[in-house]
């Protein structure tokens, strides 16, 4: 039998959700083999780059990543553990739960990430560009980070009414 694809709601900027810390997944069963195909699916119709559980709000170590321009190189980390990072720069972030606000973050310029796939394989990746980018977006919000807590108390507040206004939709 088929599954029929779902898509979650975004959790967005507020939600308690993307302020814990997830729990490591003991097992990759079924369901989490569909969660992280549903994953996908509501990354690709949000046009995200990546998505994370506790985005979606389950607050589990897993997180999806597309950076292909034709959305068809999907990668999947659980469990992952950032185990290498160099060199920093600064580039324009935005996040899906975070909708319409956009700014500069700091990065590294490299990662290599350790992490298994649906199918229980452990695998290594090392990253660079906008996908060494997204890995440290999407592996912030399973510590119950956000792009904008790198940004100073002035930049928040030039933010506030902006932030405010997208707290107030889903709360």
């Amino acid at each position: 039998m088929i599954k029929k694809k779902k898509s979650f709601n975004i959790s967005l900027l507020g939600k308690k959700e993307l302020k814990k810390i997830s729990e490591e997944i003991i097992e990759i069963s079924e369901n989490i083999k569909d969660l992280a195909m549903d994953m996908a699916n509501t990354m690709y119709s949000s046009n995200g780059v990546g998505l994370a559980a506790p985005q979606i709000g389950k607050n589990l170590r897993i997180f999806v990543i597309d950076t292909s321009k034709k959305k068809n190189d999907l990668k999947i980390f659980i469990n992952p553990k950032i185990i290498s990072m160099k060199g920093m720069e600064i580039n324009e972030e935005g996040c899906i739960s975070i909708p319409g606000i956009y700014a500069e973050v700091p990065r590294a310029t490299e990662v290599e990430i350790e992490a298994f796939d649906v199918d229980g394989k452990k695998f290594k990746l090392k990253a660079e560009g906008l996908l060494a980018i997204a890995i440290q977006h999407e592996n912030d919000h399973l510590n119950g980070k956000l792009f904008i807590d790198y940004l100073s108390k002035t930049k928040l507040l030039e933010l506030k009414s902006e932030l405010d206004k997208i707290k107030c939709k889903e709360n």
